[in-house]
Order: C-alpha cells, then sequence, then structure tokens
C-alpha cells in the first residue's frame, strides 16, 4: 500500500482525509460571487474536469479513485494518504497515463524551492518533537509525508499521533508547500 502526502489540505486531514480531485485546466481554479462567466466559472470547470479525471480513473481499473471536493484541485498525495490506493501499481501508474490529457496541474506535485525545503526540513524535526520520533528528512522532490516510512504510522494509535503533531506543525507544513 502507499499512503503518500506532499500538499496536505488542511493539515488537520492529512491523516485521514482521501478526497479530491480536480484537473483539466492549468489556469488556476478561482471563486467568484459575480454569478457570470467570471472567475467563479474557472471553479467549476475545474470540478467538472475533476469528476471527468476521476471517472477516467475509475473505468481504467482503480474503482476507489475519489471524487472531487469543493474546490476540484488535489495532488496525488491527497487521493493516496489514508487509503487502500498504491500509487505505485501497474494499474494505477496505467491508468494514470490513459487519463493524462484530464490530470489537473500539479497533480504529481513537483520539486519545493530552497526555502520551502528549509521549511520542510523544520516541520519534520517539529513533529518527531511533537511525538513521531520515526518521522524522517523530507527529500526535496518527495512527499512531505509519506506514511509508508514512517513504522510508528501502521501502530494502532499511531495515525492519530500524527495527524496530532501535524496540527500543532501546520505553519510549517505550509510554509514547505503544504496547502489547506
Amino acid at each position: 500500500m502507499n499512503r503518500r502526502l506532499q500538499c496536505p489540505a488542511g493539515l488537520a486531514l492529512i491523516a485521514t482525509v482521501a478526497v479530491i480531485s480536480g484537473c483539466g485546466s492549468n489556469a488556476p481554479a478561482t471563486s467568484s460571487t459575480d454569478g457570470g462567466g467570471g472567475p467563479g466559472a474557472n471553479t467549476t470547470a475545474a470540478v467538472q474536469n475533476g469528476v471527468r479525471f476521476s471517472e477516467c480513473m475509475r473505468s481504467n481499473g482503480v474503482p476507489s479513485f475519489p471524487d472531487p471536493g469543493a474546490s476540484g484541485s488535489f495532488t496525488i498525495d491527497e487521493v493516496a494518504n489514508g487509503t487502500a490506493l498504491d500509487t505505485s501499481s501497474p494499474t494505477f501508474t496505467q491508468a494514470l497515463e490513459k487519463c493524462k490529457s484530464l490530470e489537473p496541474a500539479g497533480f504529481e506535485g513537483g520539486t519545493r524551492s530552497t526555502q520551502q525545503q528549509s521549511a520542510a526540513l523544520q516541520f519534520a524535526q517539529c513533529i518527531r518533537a511533537n511525538g513521531v520520533s520515526d518521522f524522517p528528512d523530507p527529500a526535496a522532490d518527495q512527499p512531505l509525508v509519506d506514511t509508508n516510512l514512517i513504522p510508528s504510522a501502521a501502530t494502532s494509535s499511531g495515525m492519530s499521533i500524527l495527524n496530532a503533531a501535524m496540527q500543532k506543525c501546520a505553519a510549517l507544513g505550509e510554509a514547505a508547500g503544504a496547502h489547506r
């Protein structure tokens, strides 16, 4: 099982949330109350594209792939975290390749900047100081949180302890590139 998280949506929920989806447009999704074809239309389009991407993933062998959240944006790490989805499985990889044209911008993550990496290392130190002694330092091109690399996360109270630590270290996570 591969459960990873690089850009958590609401650090308080990182360890337990397996939601989100969105895709298609390279333009950022924004919201608006103009009711017309203004910026709010981008959010609607992102959610609709997210649904198409999710449907594509499910129809290509990943039946538990989630539908998009309200914003229509998500990352592979948010989808995989806390679920049984194995994002490195051949089935997932093949489905992702078949649905590439619908994949949202930033879905597969990227490399943290020097400042973000410094914050990521401080985040890891904070997590360790708050009860998760086996939390590893993340590499700049790796997820901020990968529960496969945290043996204690597999224990009965491990995810609760990790989640509590992540709440306490949320500001550092955001500085490392995580999104609320």
